[in-house]
């Protein structure tokens, strides 16, 4: 099994900065990406960036210039750092991770969720 936790998040003013982290522990072989979602009341879960081994980077329209998005491999985390943050931006912020797992006997992926954190953009 594994786990990722978040942190970071809070309240803050319009034109601030926030930096969500996010560190996956457990039977982890490798991590192939690793990424945030958001979501708004009354609205669907969105992605908001990703990062993916041998790939790159991927960021929402919305978020691009503003959000960036890092990994630190040696210690599985992946943080999101906000600036210039907008009530628009406010929502609940999921960690999402692709795993390898060893089961004892094969190997195996599977995607896991953080139980998300709050950010509100408000004056």
């Amino acid at each position: 099994q594994v786990q990722l936790v978040e942190s970071g998040g809070g309240l803050v003013q319009p034109g601030g900065s926030l930096r969500l982290s996010c560190a996956a522990s457990g039977n982890i072989f490798s991590i192939s990406s690793m990424g945030w979602y958001r979501q708004a009341p009354g609205k669907q879960r969105e992605l908001v960036a990703e990062n993916e081994n041998g790939v790159g980077t991927n960021y929402a329209d919305s978020v691009k210039g503003r959000f960036t998005i890092a990994r630190d491999n040696a210690k599985n985390t992946v943080y999101l750092q906000m600036n210039s943050l907008k009530p628009e931006d406010s929502a609940v912020y999921y960690c999402n991770a692709l795993v390898n797992s060893y089961t004892g006997s094969r190997y195996i992926w599977n995607t896991y969720w953080g139980q998300g954190t709050q950010v509100t953009v408000s004056s």
